[in-house]
C-alpha cells in the first residue's frame, strides 16, 4: 500500500475508492494493522510536535459510508483503537516537554456507530461516544483546565483543587476539580444531561460563576427550558463506554432521539401510537441500528424502512 494513500486515510482526505483499497489491504495481513498503527503514532506525534505556535489540528477516526444501519466492520475499530495507542504515545511524551511551549488545540472527531478514549495531559481519561466532536489543548496552562463537548463524553478528572476542570457546551458548562461524570450535550439536539457517579460537579450557564452543585449518583437533565434534579436510576446507561447501547424501559421518543444522535441519520415515526412504548434492552453499537430495531420488533409491533440514500429510517 501507498504511503501517501495511508496517510490520506489516516488525515481523513480519502476519496471513496481509497477508503476501500485501506480496508482491503489491511484484510490482507494482520501485520498490516501494525503497520497503519505506527503511521499514525508518527503522524500524530508530527502533527502536536511540528511547531512551538498556537494552532488547530483535527483527528477524525476514520470511518465508512456504508455499514451504518447493519454493523461496522471489525476493522474499522481497530483503526480507532490506534487512535487511542497514538494519543498515548503523544501523553508520555508531551507530559514531559517543556513548560514555555505554547500548547495547540486539537480536535477529536468520533464519527457514528463508533467511540474513542485519550488521555489529556494532566491524566484526566476521556471517553467519546458517537457522532461527537471534542477540542482540548495539547497542554493545559497554570491556570486553566478547559475543554469543548459537541456530543457525549464520560470524564474521569484528575483532582487539582487549585484549577478547575471545566466542559464547555452550547448549552452549559460543567466545571469539576476531579471527579468522574458523563455528560451529554449534542449541538444538534435539545437534550443535555449530566450525571455525577463519583465525586462533585457545578453545572453552570455561560459567563456565569455559579451554578447547580450535584452529589454523588444525582443526574440533571434540561426539560422545558429548565434544569431538572433527580437520581440516576439506570447505571447501565453508562455501558457506552464499551461498546454497548442500553435502554431500560425508555419511552419510544426518548430511544429514537439517541439513536438518532449516535448513529447520525433521522428516524420518521409515522404512527404516533408506536410512541406509546417503552423500550428495554442492550445492544453492541458496531452491530447497527438495524439490528437494534430488529431486536425491538420482537416486543413491539411495528415495522421500518431504510433508505440509506436519504440517511433516514421510517417506523410505521
Amino acid at each position: 500500500m501507498v504511503q501517501e494513500t495511508l496517510l490520506k486515510y489516516l488525515k481523513g482526505d480519502a476519496g471513496e475508492e481509497e477508503k476501500i483499497a485501506v480496508m482491503e489491504w489491511l484484510d490482507e495481513n494482520p501485520a498490516n494493522m501494525k503497520e497503519i498503527q505506527a503511521l499514525r503514532k508518527l503522524h500524530d506525534l508530527n502533527i502536536w510536535q511540528s511547531t512551538t505556535e498556537p494552532q488547530s489540528t483535527i483527528v477524525t477516526v476514520p470511518n465508512t459510508t456504508t455499514q451504518r444501519f447493519t454493523g461496522f466492520v471489525t476493522d474499522v475499530l481497530k483503526i480507532a483503537a490506534a487512535l487511542v495507542i497514538a494519543l498515548g504515545a503523544y501523553y508520555l511524551f508531551y507530559a514531559k516537554a517543556p513548560r514555555n511551549l505554547q500548547a495547540e488545540m486539537q480536535t477529536l472527531y468520533v464519527p457514528a456507530g463508533q467511540r474513542a478514549e485519550l488521555t489529556l495531559s494532566d491524566g484526566t481519561k476521556v471517553w467519546l461516544n458517537a457522532n461527537t466532536t471534542f477540542t482540548f489543548p495539547t497542554r493545559f496552562s497554570d491556570e486553566s483546565r478547559l475543554v469543548t463537548l459537541n456530543g457525549e463524553g464520560f470524564f474521569n478528572v484528575t483532582k487539582n483543587k487549585k484549577i478547575p476542570f471545566i466542559v464547555q457546551t452550547d448549552k452549559y458548562n460543567v466545571k469539576v476539580w476531579g471527579t468522574s461524570f458523563n455528560l451529554l450535550a449534542y449541538h444538534t439536539s435539545k437534550i443535555f444531561e449530566t450525571s455525577l457517579l463519583e465525586g462533585s460537579v457545578e453545572v453552570l450557564e455561560p459567563e456565569t460563576e455559579k451554578g447547580i452543585m450535584l452529589e454523588q449518583n444525582d443526574r440533571i437533565c434540561l426539560e422545558n427550558n429548565q434544569l431538572v434534579l433527580s437520581k440516576i436510576h439506570h447505571f447501565n446507561y453508562f455501558l457506552w463506554k464499551e461498546g454497548l447501547i442500553s435502554f431500560d424501559n425508555e419511552s419510544f421518543p426518548e430511544m429514537v432521539k439517541k439513536l438518532e444522535l449516535y448513529f447520525d441519520l433521522n428516524i420518521h415515526v409515522q404512527n404516533e401510537s408506536i410512541n406509546k412504548y417503552r423500550c428495554t434492552g442492550k445492544f453492541r453499537t458496531k452491530d447497527g441500528i438495524e439490528h437494534i430495531l430488529k431486536v425491538l420488533q420482537l416486543s413491539n409491533k411495528f415495522n421500518f424502512k431504510i433508505d440509506e440514500k436519504l440517511n433516514t429510517i421510517t417506523i410505521d
